[in-house]
C-alpha cells in the first residue's frame, strides 16, 4: 500500500509499505519482535517492566501521541546539542515509541544531515546508519521497521554528531530500559571502551520516551550505554 505521513505533518516519506498504516504503525503480525526478545536470556524482572511500560505507551490515543511528538521537537529544537549537530539519527516509531519526525523535518529544513538506523545481517546484531532525505522509499526490515533501501553508503556510529534513540523505561536518574535487542548498545559500546580518550565523547546520545514511560528506580546493566540526556514530551533530564 501506498504510504506517507499525514498532510498536518507534511510529505516526508512515499513509497509501498506492505506492512504499514498512514500512522506508520507496524503490523505487528510481520515484526516478530517479540518473539525475538524472548529468545534473548534476561532477568524476568526487566521483561516485566518492558511490558508494562510498553502497555503505558500503546495505551496512548492518536491525539495524546501527536501532541507528544509535537511537545517533544518543540523542546529539542532549541536543545544546544541538535543546534550544535550536523548529523544526527532518529528512528522510525513503532510500538507506541514518541515519534520524533517533526524533530527530524525540522533538522532537514535546517540543511542537517539526517539518519535512520539500519540493521547488518540479524545474526551479526550490527546497526550502522544510513541517509535519508524527504520523499524517499524505504522498506521494512527483518521486525517490519522502515529503514532506507539497501545499497546506500553507510555511516558508523563514531561518526555522527547526536543520536535520537527510543526508550521503554527510564527514571529520574537516567538509567534506561530498551526493547532488549541490544542494538544500540553493541553500536555504541566504543564509548565504554574508550571513556576519557580523546574525540571519544561523540556522539551525544539523547533518549526519549513519552512521561508516562517514567519508572521510580531501574537498575542499570553492565551492558548498558550511559545516555547524555533524556527528553520526554515534559522535560530534559541531564544524565551525566
Amino acid at each position: 500500500m501506498m504510504v506517507c505521513i499525514p498532510a498536518s505533518r507534511g510529505a516526508f516519506f512515499i513509497t509501498v509499505f506492505p506492512t504499514l498504516n498512514p500512522g506508520f504503525k507496524v503490523n505487528s503480525a510481520a515484526a516478530p519482535w517479540d518473539s525475538f526478545i524472548s529468545r534473548t536470556v534476561m532477568p524476568e524482572s526487566r521483561n516485566t517492566l518492558r511490558k508494562k511500560f510498553r502497555q503505558a505507551r500503546q495505551s496512548l490515543s492518536v491525539k495524546q501521541q501527536q501532541q507528544a511528538a509535537l511537545d517533544l521537537s518543540n523542546r529539542l529544537k532549541i536543545h544546544p546539542a541538535f543546534i550544535r549537530s550536523k548529523h544526527i539519527a532518529f528512528y522510525i516509531a513503532d510500538d507506541g515509541e514518541i515519534d520524533p519526525i517533526e524533530l527530524m523535518m525540522i533538522a532537514q529544513t535546517m540543511g542537517k544531515h539526517t539518519y535512520l538506523p539500519v540493521l547488518q545481517p540479524l545474526r551479526q546484531k550490527i546497526m550502522w546508519f544510513a541517509p535519508v532525505k524527504r520523499n524517499e522509499p524505504l522498506h521494512c526490515n527483518y521486525f517490519g521497521i522502515p529503514e532506507p533501501l539497501p545499497g546506500k553508503k553507510k555511516r558508523p556510529p563514531f561518526s555522527l554528531d547526536l543520536v535520537i534513540m527510543p526508550l521503554v523505561a527510564f527514571d529520574n536518574e537516567g538509567n534506561r530500559l530498551g526493547m532488549g535487542g541490544g542494538f544500540y548498545d553493541r553500536a555504541f559500546a566504543f564509548r565504554q571502551r574508550c571513556a576519557g580518550r580523546p574525540g571519544t565523547a561523540k556522539p551525544t546520545l539523547i533518549g526519549v520516551a513519552h512521561q508516562c514511560q517514567q519508572a521510580d528506580k531501574l537498575n542499570s546493566a553492565s551492558w548498558d550505554i550511559p545516555l547524555d540526556f533524556i527528553a520526554t514530551d515534559k522535560k530534559i533530564i541531564k544524565c551525566r
